[in-house]
């Protein structure tokens, strides 16, 4: 379900290549703070799925919500 929920959220990714450095810069909307740049496309979409994994533990640790992704909902349960 993780992986699934992961793949779902990198389809959702958005890039550009910047003006200055003509490098890349990757984010996902709906997902505040993950974001990446790099100097190629491919190094951009690894850099911005290593920062969204981060987001996502970090976020299931706190016990914060998640954004619901192609239909996919994550949550934690407490378990005794």
């Amino acid at each position: 379900m993780l992986m699934e929920y992961i793949q779902a959220a990198m389809r959702l990714a958005r890039y550009e290549i910047l003006g200055d450095d003509k490098s890349y810069y990757g984010e996902i909307p709906g997902f505040d703070g993950v974001y990446a740049n790099a100097p190629t496309l491919e190094e951009c979409r690894k850099h911005l799925e290593e920062v969204l994994e981060e987001w996502v533990l970090f976020r299931v640790h706190k016990n914060l919500a998640l954004p619901v992704v192609d239909g996919i909902e994550l949550k934690v349960r407490e378990v005794a």
